[in-house]
């Protein structure tokens, strides 16, 4: 009886086992799983914890700085001799928030706005420190600012960086001076935030009727740039709020 060629019972002897390649695909599935779960807890993680981890090391940071600059003098001062000040986080907390206090306090009634106006022509005439404090002044200004002219309150889409292609934008006001000179248009101040750090971005003049409304807060538009479109926003409810404030007004008016 002759004997089976070599080569059939190699052949026999490759052929993977049923059960072997379908635990080999069901391993491959579960790594796949795990590596798409890990990737998605990783970017929530980071979203999660970002705003509040440069949150709280900002506020940190200021605290520590105003402490090590000036608690140590006023100890010095009023004890003699006194090197350093103890570790007293709260206490460097209150005396911070003393300080700023005091400054405004003085900024607003003693000093007055001619001697605000009388350090502001100083400044301007130093080359270097008149481009820093103005533009710290106008960041800050923009910040603080109660009216609605001066901040981020408006979503809007323009085209850019081409026509046809879109981009989330936030509107700080009309153009004034020699940039609104520039055009016959109407032009508003347009900040275009970049992915995935909003911080950064470009300054755009865009006629007003080129500006595209989009009805979300200038919160979850922060959001959406961040994420990359991965993390998309509710409307705003404009019509239900209206709703809810008619029926507040409806009653007194009954009256």
């Amino acid at each position: 009886m002759p004997s089976p060629a070599p080569g059939g019972s190699a052949s026999v002897r490759s052929m993977p086992h049923p059960i072997t390649s379908a635990l080999a695909r069901t391993f491959r599935r579960m790594a796949r799983l795990l590596g798409e779960a890990i990737r998605r807890y990783f970017v929530a993680g980071v979203l999660f914890f970002a705003p509040i981890g440069v949150t709280i090391w900002a506020i940190a940071s200021i605290v520590i700085w105003l402490d090590s600059l000036l608690l140590p003098r006023v100890l010095k001062l009023i004890k003699p001799g006194f090197d350093e000040a103890p570790p007293l986080p709260f206490i460097g907390m209150l005396f911070t928030f003393v300080v700023i206090i005091l400054l405004g306090v003085l900024a607003r009634h003693l000093f007055g706005g001619e001697f605000l106006r009388a350090w502001e022509r100083l400044m301007s005439r130093v080359p270097v420190a008149r481009n820093i404090y103005s533009g710290v002044k106008q960041l800050f200004e923009a910040i603080f600012s109660t009216t609605q002219a001066q901040r981020f309150n408006r979503v809007v889409a323009v085209e850019y960086p081409r026509k046809g292609v879109y981009a989330l934008a936030f509107t700080t006001g009309p153009a004034m001076g020699l940039m609104q000179e520039i055009s016959e248009a109407t032009l508003i101040n347009c900040f275009v935030p970049t992915t995935p750090n909003p911080t950064s971005g470009f300054y755009l003049l865009v006629p007003e009727d080129e500006l595209v409304s989009v009805d979300i807060t200038v919160e979850d538009a922060f959001k959406l740039v961040m994420s990359a479109g991965l993390v998309t926003p509710q409307r705003r409810s404009s019509d239900v709020q209206d709703a809810q404030t008619l029926a507040v007004e409806q009653p007194g008016s009954a009256g």
